[in-house]
């Protein structure tokens, strides 16, 4: 049985919907405090049950007095199943969002500081209020911050980092897996392709993100470039949530002809916008196109993506490990999903040591030292 190490206060308590990345997490802590992963663990045991009548219970198994705790949940993970009255039920954002207000209860105030890092964000796409409704995300984050033992909350890629503004007395750290996703997409994709790059963005909202894709590629080597899609919707109609969208129009050079098209945001969802997208660019003529998302959700299945794939119209897809993705998708040869627990990890050392996390939130020069060894390389061949 793996051992707590007594004079150090860091510990993970990390939720069944995360338990995959926080074990990876606490390999990479435990190697920066250079302890063997096979001996110990900063991980503390925790039981989740769920009962009949629909109720749910988080039990820590060992003491957390006086512990600095990090709270790692994904609200995304819909493939664990309870049953309740008989029936099996998977669990949704509002389950795992109370397991996680429960989990933090059964510390009963005994903690020195409890931080959450919740990589999606709940109901992140709620982020203002346009009829008469509840701003959800806000509220939820206003009641965490409440809390008195709540130190920080952590999440990567918030649809509106302008959320942040519902808490007062938690921290709000916004990252972006932007260096992490571009060290695997640059080391996959051969020079020719990387030579001539056209940056888009899928909508209105995306433009920014895009914009710091592209200035990632800082090199004389890459000539690249900027586009960008406006949404044009019906909005006499109101379907499936939202106003269906009658067309895309491209903002941008028409000419792409031999270009490699990067498509950045924050999300994919069912993945309809993306298609139409794919559709126009690649009639302009465009020879590779690649798709970078934070999260890919592929709420209705991934069956369309795999037919653009095999009628050449689509060459990969780069996401992170942040939150749920089936593993029989992950086997697919153009999903390339990228492993973020080190980027955790090191957010957490410094986060529990009080160290500056500047330069985990601004630095984007690894793309660029990247780009020039991989080019200089081939000068020397």
């Amino acid at each position: 049985m793996k051992k707590q190490i007594e004079d150090e206060k860091l510990r993970l308590i990390v939720f069944k919907s995360a338990l995959e990345l926080g074990e990876s997490i606490d390999r990479h802590l435990l190697d920066m405090y250079g302890y063997d992963s096979n001996d110990y663990t900063f991980l503390v045991p925790i039981k989740e049950n769920f009962f009949d009548d629909g109720h749910l219970k988080v039990e820590i198994e060992e003491t957390v007095r006086g512990k600095n705790l990090f709270f790692l949940t994904d609200i995304g993970n819909y493939s664990i199943s309870y049953k309740m009255r008989g029936l099996i039920n998977h669990t949704s954002p509002n389950d795992l969002m109370m397991e996680l207000k429960d989990g933090i209860g059964a510390c009963n105030c005994h903690a020195s500081n409890i931080n959450i890092i919740m990589p999606l964000l709940y109901a992140g796409r709620q982020h203002r209020r346009n009829t008469r409704e509840n701003l959800m995300c806000g509220a939820n984050l206003r009641e965490l911050d409440n809390i008195s033992r709540i130190k920080s909350f952590v999440t990567f890629d918030a649809h509106d980092q302008g959320v942040e503004h519902a808490v007062h007395n938690m921290e709000f750290d916004n990252f972006y897996v932007t260096t992490t996703i571009l060290d695997n997409f640059i080391r996959d994709l051969s020079l020719d392709e990387l030579r001539k790059l056209v940056f888009v963005a899928p909508d209105n909202g995306a433009t920014g993100r895009r914009n710091v894709y592209l200035n990632c590629f800082g090199s004389p080597h890459i000539h690249k470039e900027a586009g960008s899609f406006i949404k044009q919707r019906d909005y006499n109609n109101f379907s499936d949530g939202k106003y269906p969208v009658i067309s895309h129009d491209y903002c941008g050079n028409n000419d792409l002809n031999g270009k490699t098209a990067i498509v950045t945001d924050d999300m994919i969802s069912s993945g309809g916008s993306m298609f139409d997208v794919i559709d126009e660019l690649y009639e302009r003529g465009v020879n590779h196109i690649y798709l970078i998302v934070t999260f890919a959700l592929f709420t209705k299945g991934i069956d369309k993506f795999q037919k653009y794939v095999d009628e050449g119209k689509l060459d990969g897809i780069y996401t992170s490990n942040l939150t749920y993705i089936p593993e029989e998708y992950k086997n697919l040869p153009w999903l390339h999903v990228c492993d973020c627990s080190h980027l955790i990890a090191n957010i957490v050392y410094n986060l529990h040591n009080d160290l500056s996390i500047s330069g985990i939130l601004r630095d984007k020069s690894g793309p660029v030292r990247l780009l020039e060894k991989r080019f200089n390389a081939e000068k020397k061949d």
